[in-house]
């Protein structure tokens, strides 16, 4: 046995130096594993803990603590907004206290298409920079419902742009922004997106025609075969894309009917093919493809004024388009841009006579169409900068309090219009007594001693701002319904919250416009 031990041990010494190249190859793949460090090594000198003031050094629980986790990423999908802090005014911890969830189903459940003070708040909640809530998940189903309430009041281009600063990374928000880019003209953005990232697809039926659009017909058709065969599209879907992959085989044969709600794809294959859709019946978003320059002059008006009825489009570019040529009829739409484009006319010329000729018809005529604060907007100021008498000049401070110059509207021409006494002192934010009329008295109470309703004080308690903006909200959307508690109360909530401006707007569109909810 000893002379085995010592024999395997020569072999192991004789054989040494041939092994001893192999070391020259490093340990690890991993080039810093194995690279000696350069610095000096130094002796690890130990640091007594030390434990913070006011802090007892012995744990009186072994209790481990709860830790919410929340990877950076969700949180930024959910926090993405277009308006800074700095914008709007709001806290970054909007709505970091709130559930997802709850935020979702307030949002669903506003109506504010007729409510110009609520359309504008909303808008600035929506496209907020703001933290996440604090249960946001992968899904950001938060970010989902601010989306679809832009689109819901026609705001698709404020909606594609939120979407593309927060990234469509998830197939519910891709879904959302390739929707939006098919009402704008942008849907060549979203398919390079999806032939690069296929599983994104919100349908084959997306998948065939953005194949067909990067150029490859032939694929596309034979996509739109396997889709056939397999069930993964409907029948109108398998029609259309079929007559839009090969329209010299359908032609002279009509298309299908359209659905009563189709989706912005089918939408878009229709125009393709060369049956474009009417967007008046088809929700507000539609009205945003009416805007481009293949439709006719009156159904870009048309789109236009329902976009500018919720605030969707702004006020310049209504009035370019009210501008673009001279009326090409009489009767309807062709009366109000006519008239808009007299008084216009005579604003520009500065002459008072002109201008009190010109005012009544182009107030009659945006009333009709319910423009009154987009119309308010653009004249309000500089009404009250000319020497109007009498009506015309009762007319024109209306009109100036319901424009964002309001309030210096009320402290230079309020005292010459006793008339309006009441909306010119909620206009200077401390209302006068109000008289027996009870609309009138509501306000009053919102601007006076009426707290905020408990439900609002608790969830402020709570630091859930956002969401007591949203019910408070809810609460002036009843009020516009004859519920002058709720008015009152709304009213109260604004003002406890900061949001005076808000406040007053509210109020004197009450005053002016009337009750207009729905």
């Amino acid at each position: 046995m000893r002379n085995s031990l010592a024999l395997l041990l020569c072999l192991c010494l004789c054989l040494w130096p041939l092994a001893a190249p192999a070391q020259d190859a490093p340990l690890s793949a991993i080039d810093w594993l194995s690279t000696p460090t350069a610095l000096p090594v130094t002796r690890a000198v130990p640091v007594p803990p030390v434990a913070p003031l006011n802090e007892s050094p012995v744990a009186e629980t072994a209790t481990i603590p709860v830790v919410n986790v929340t990877p950076l990423d969700q949180v930024r999908v959910d926090a993405v907004g277009l308006l800074p802090s700095s914008v709007t005014g709001l806290p970054r911890s909007l709505w970091q206290a709130s559930r997802a969830a709850d935020l979702r189903d307030l949002l669903a459940a506003r109506h504010v298409d007729n409510l110009p003070a609520m359309q504008s708040l909303l808008y600035t909640l929506l496209l907020a920079e703001a933290d996440a809530p604090t249960d946001a998940g992968p899904q950001a189903i938060f970010l989902q419902a601010r989306i679809d309430a832009l689109m819901g009041l026609g705001a698709v281009e404020p909606a594609q742009a939120l979407l593309e600063r927060a990234g469509a990374t998830t197939p519910p928000l891709f879904q959302r922004w390739f929707d939006a880019t098919l009402l704008t003209g942008d849907e060549d953005h979203a398919c390079r997106t999806l032939r690069a990232r296929p599983h994104l697809s919100p349908s084959y039926a997306a998948r065939i025609f953005c194949t067909a659009r990067g150029g490859d017909w032939t694929a596309a058709a034979l996509t739109l075969d396997t889709a056939r065969a397999l069930g993964f599209i409907t029948d109108l879907e398998d029609e259309m894309l079929a007559r839009f992959l090969d329209p010299e085989l359908y032609e002279g044969e009509p298309p299908p009917l359209p659905p009563v709600r189709p989706s912005p794809l089918l939408f878009r294959i229709y125009e393709a093919v060369g049956e474009p859709l009417p967007t008046n019946t088809l929700p507000r978003a539609f009205a945003m493809a009416d805007l481009r320059d293949t439709v006719g002059w009156k159904a870009e008006l048309t789109a236009a004024e329902r976009l500018a009825r919720t605030g969707a489009l702004s006020v310049n570019r209504l009035l370019g388009i009210y501008s673009k040529r001279l009326p090409a009829a009489s009767g309807g739409i062709w009366d109000r841009v006519a008239a808009l484009q007299r008084f216009d006319t005579a604003m520009r010329s500065g002459d008072p006579g002109a201008v009190t000729q010109a005012l009544p018809g182009a107030w009659r005529a945006m009333r009709a169409a319910r423009l009154e604060i987009p119309f308010a907007d653009l004249y309000g100021a500089d009404l009250m900068r000319l020497p109007l008498t009498d009506e015309a000049a009762t007319l024109a401070y209306d009109v100036a309090l319901l424009g964002p110059a309001y309030e210096e509207a009320a402290k230079t021409k309020g005292p010459d219009i006793p008339a309006r006494s009441f909306a010119s002192s909620i206009a200077r934010g401390s209302p006068d007594t109000p008289g027996r009329d009870t609309t009138q008295t509501a306000i009053a109470r919102g601007f006076g001693t009426t707290p905020p309703p408990d439900d609002i004080t608790a969830l402020l308690q709570e630091a859930r701002l956002g969401e007591a903006i949203l019910t408070a909200i809810a609460l002036y959307e009843l009020g516009q319904t004859g519920d002058t508690g709720a008015l009152a109360e709304a009213l109260a909530a604004f003002r406890a919250v900061g949001l005076e401006d808000t406040a007053r707007r509210a109020a004197l569109q009450t005053l002016i416009l009337g009750n207009r909810a729905r």
